[in-house]
């Protein structure tokens, strides 16, 4: 069994050498901006889809869940929201603070913890937005957390990386692993982000199959290639529903009632 300070700590070492690598290009570009204003829900691209369920959050309070080098951050601080934006690793919320003054956000609180113990009161929350983070924490502490600081009514949206078939999960060993993906960290299940959310209402949908993960590995032509892939995917899980168990990206929203 993992103790929790040894995952944090092997957390905390990873995003410090991922900081050294991403203080510079913190512009953020107009056009990023609105692709992420108010993306359609027929989108086929999973962040634009958890920005889509996002919607109208002006003048509420929103828990960026490990917001890293703070790209999303910025986006987020262009809704109208107030933002509350939470990184296990200091070294990243400073480069954080840095992309945010240079693209002149306002309204945002830079907090450092750890997501198993967070540093807010009970039910202070409206939304939490969580990209790709789940997979790194210990679940059920995660789980009681975000229950805790969700306001009746709040809600939590997260977008995580999925295996549910062995088969997959096999394959994708096969090809090289990123340099940056830390020591604990793993693809969740679809029944795993179902426990997370109990007792929260929960909707989720798939997004990329096996050929986005294969895209993602030509270097050359890898924008366009995701692009093509995507657009197969997503027609494929269109026309065939039973392909969602074989998804590797999922996007969900938990619902406080």
């Amino acid at each position: 069994m993992i103790s929790l300070d040894r995952r944090e700590q092997a957390e905390i070492l990873r995003s410090a050498r991922e900081a050294t690598q991403k203080a510079s290009h913190l512009h953020v570009g107009k056009e990023t901006i609105a692709r992420y204003r108010a993306p359609p829900e027929t989108t086929i691209f999973p962040l634009e889809y958890a920005f889509h369920l996002l919607g109208d959050v002006r003048g509420k309070t929103i828990l960026e869940y490990g917001c890293g080098d703070g790209l999303n951050t910025v986006v987020l601080a262009n809704r109208g929201a107030n933002i509350v934006a939470l990184d296990i690793s200091a070294e990243l919320l400073d480069v954080a603070r840095k992309r945010l003054e240079a693209n002149d956000c306002k309204d945002v609180d830079l907090l450092v913890g750890s997501a198993h113990g967070l540093p807010l009161s009970d039910e202070s929350v409206d939304v939490i937005f969580g990209m790709a983070i789940l997979h790194h924490l210990e679940l059920d502490l995660a789980s009681r957390e975000v229950w805790r600081v969700l306001k009746r009514g709040g809600r939590a949206i997260f977008e995580e990386p999925t295996r549910n078939s062995k088969l997959v999960a096999k394959i994708r060993k096969l090809f090289p692993q990123r340099a940056e993906v830390s020591p604990y960290e793993r693809p969740l299940t679809t029944k795993e982000m179902k426990d997370f959310a109990e007792p929260c209402r929960y909707q989720a949908k798939t997004f990329q199959l096996f050929f986005s993960s294969l895209a993602s590995l030509v270097p050359r032509w890898r924008g366009q290639a995701m692009d093509l892939s995507a657009q197969v995917d997503a027609y494929l899980l269109r026309l065939f529903p039973s392909l969602c168990y074989y998804g590797t990206v999922t996007v969900f929203q938990m619902v406080k009632e």
